[in-house]
């Protein structure tokens, strides 16, 4: 595509070439703010440029950066051009290294069980291409994990002969036994490895995971959790999840810029891994290992310190609070609409941020598309796995206000008004 078609494509899409180009935000430190202010969340949303075109409640995708992170990214871009292949051949490797015990730090694991990639798919298709499967191994999946995942788990029947099961996890469930159970019953004799949502990417159900691993484990079946959404999300400790393989996406909640992931494989398991592509020294006994993927935009590893650090000083359970804040503002006032259906849980410990709603006489598509051109909210609809709505995934920049504009057109929408 030229120059002249791409920014006529983002015209179609209500986006300016001026503003996309030419336009400079200043926005406070997060080192200056006064968490102890009653207008705290004010302060942080003037810590992001916001696009006055529309309401972005798609973070969900890719949570982009606030302008402290974005002016220190782009920073290291100019560093890493000026001292060009000096610094690809001397200081790539530890630095790369130290953005991935940082992110250890974060998620309370070992530095040496963490590496960084370049997104959940990467993190968790090294583990389904690698493992060591043999014909007639089963898996257990979900019809609600990430299709490209999925993808992979048949792109594994194809070559290894194994058989991969899928279960429906629970939408509104009374219990966290009924979702255990259900991944219970599918296990047999020959199951090696279950892959879980940490939390559903549609629906922003939190699984209880530590008790479907300590089950998995009952049984010799190893346990692989998605977690695409949840770092820099939800606060958790890692090692307290008892889960066997980690996969994130730091794109997403973390705010790390674009192209930035992590692998987390608990201490002993990456030997029986086999890796996806050659690194540079063969049989290496660490998770190293599984890590080559040759040349890649190294900025993105130095700004995944930035990115803890804007993360650390808004604090984990600061940040939680009041995404799960958010989410609730918005859904415990649409939930018993006539005609409305939250597919998400209603109790608090089962979500956070993300949401998801539908309306039954909208096709999710129309949806989505309705409250772009109608009501100016950028959301995505989500219409499969049992799941019929638009996601809706705020951030911590995102208003009361915003929600209730989103809140109006939903009531409008469904003939609530």
């Amino acid at each position: 595509m030229n120059k002249r078609s791409f920014i006529k494509s983002l015209a179609l899409l209500g986006f300016s070439s001026s503003s996309l180009f030419n336009s400079k935000a200043k926005a406070k430190s997060i080192y200056e703010l006064d968490f102890n202010a009653p207008d705290i969340w004010d302060q942080i949303r003037a810590a992001y440029k916001l696009k006055p075109d529309y309401i972005n409640l798609e973070n969900g995708y890719y949570c982009f950066l606030p302008e402290e992170t974005l002016e220190k990214y782009i920073q290291h871009l100019r560093d890493v051009n000026y001292h060009a292949s000096s610094y690809m051949r001397t200081v790539q490797w530890d630095n790369k290294a130290k953005s991935a015990a940082k992110v250890a730090e974060l998620i309370g694991a070992d530095p040496a069980e963490v590496v960084l990639t370049r997104n959940t798919t990467e993190s968790i298709d090294l583990i389904i291409s690698g493992y060591p499967w043999k014909k007639g191994d089963e898996a257990i999946v979900s019809n609600q994990d990430y299709g490209s995942l999925l993808n992979m788990f048949e792109l594994a029947e194809r070559r290894y002969g194994i058989k991969v099961k899928r279960i429906d996890i629970p939408m509104h469930p009374e219990n966290d036994e009924e979702i255990v159970d259900v991944y219970e019953q599918a296990i047999t004799p020959k199951t090696k490895l279950m892959m879980v949502p940490h939390i559903v990417n549609i629906t922003g159900h939190i699984l209880p995971v530590r008790k479907i691993a300590d089950m998995a484990h009952s049984y010799g079946v190893e346990i692989m959790l998605d977690g695409a959404h949840a770092v820099g999300h939800f606060d958790f400790n890692i090692s307290e999840l008892n889960c066997d393989y980690y996969g994130s996406s730091l794109h997403k909640w973390l705010s790390v810029p674009l192209g930035c992931g992590m692998l987390y494989v608990k201490k002993g398991k990456s030997q029986q891994i086999r890796p996806l592509l050659a690194p540079y020294e063969l049989d290496q006994e660490t998770l190293l290992n599984l890590n080559h993927t040759g040349t890649h935009a190294v900025s993105t590893d130095l700004a995944v310190l930035d990115a803890i650090d804007f993360h650390n000083k808004m604090g984990s359970k600061r940040k939680e609070e009041r995404l799960r804040y958010i989410q609730k503002y918005w859904s415990d006032q649409v939930r018993d609409l006539p005609g409305v259906n939250v597919n998400t849980p209603k109790e608090p410990q089962r979500s956070c941020g993300i949401g998801n709603v539908g309306i039954d006489a909208v096709e999710p598509v129309d949806m989505a598309k309705i409250l772009m051109e109608k009501y100016k909210i950028y959301t995505v609809g989500i219409n499969g796995s049992g799941v019929r709505g638009c996601r809706i995934s705020p951030n911590v920049y995102t208003s009361e206000n915003d929600m209730d504009q989103f809140v109006r057109a939903i009531k409008e929408m469904s003939g609530n008004a």
